[in-house]
């Protein structure tokens, strides 16, 4: 496939200027309205077989299910950081989502040579790196690790539905659809929820959370 093989150009590119390992960096939950950002790094072989990877946006859940364990086990590394709420409240969701790549970037097993982040810089690592607009359309190693961030997180929202229950978070993740609005008028916010994000304000100001 021509697109499929297009995803591989900037990968290409560094590995024939002699960087090895490159790691793709992307993140998942920096819109919702609940729950943490969680961010991954991947770093591909270069005779890696993904069928149909892809940006996990333009992916079912169950593409992203099926492609997950696949980029898990035929990874040279893979690392994973996350940004709970009380650190997304202290300072914001842009630090919070660096903070969760550094963490990805620190938790790799192998250490890469250079890194390809989608739409950001990370200024407190001194690897090279490039920042690439909608990255995980344009490249395979980030587009996997845009696969692990947002399948790792949607598990994550899923484990806190019988803790938090009536939101709805095993089904919208804490993403602002209507189902999760209406529960939140219904209930105030929950101990998941980011005050500092204006329609959990505006409900906080109407309700709040009772256990």
């Amino acid at each position: 496939m021509k697109e499929q093989h297009a995803l591989w150009d900037w990968e290409r590119r560094l590995w024939a200027a002699g960087y090895c390992y490159v790691a793709g960096i992307d993140e998942a939950g920096r819109g919702p309205l609940a729950g943490p950002v969680v961010a991954a790094a991947v770093i591909l072989p270069p005779d890696v077989d993904l069928p149909n990877l892809n940006d996990s946006k333009q992916l079912t859940p169950r593409q992203r299910e099926e492609l997950y364990p696949l980029i898990v086990e035929r990874a040279v590394a893979i690392g994973v950081g996350v940004a709970d709420v009380c650190y997304i409240e202290k300072y914001d969701i842009l630090r919070a989502t660096k903070r969760a790549m550094l963490l990805a970037v620190q938790n790799l097993t192998v250490q890469p040579d250079y890194l390809i982040i989608d739409a950001l810089s990370l200024e407190e690592i001194e690897v090279p790196q490039e920042s690439i607009i909608k990255g995980d359309t344009l490249s395979a190693s980030i587009a996997a690790a845009s696969i692990v961030a947002k399948v790792r997180r949607d598990h994550i929202m899923a484990s806190w539905e019988e803790v938090y229950p009536g939101y709805g978070f095993a089904r919208h993740k804490g993403y602002t659809t209507r189902e999760h609005l209406t529960a939140l008028q219904r209930l105030g916010p929950c101990p998941l929820h980011r005050l500092s994000f204006r329609p959990v304000r505006a409900s906080r100001e109407v309700n709040s959370y009772e256990p």
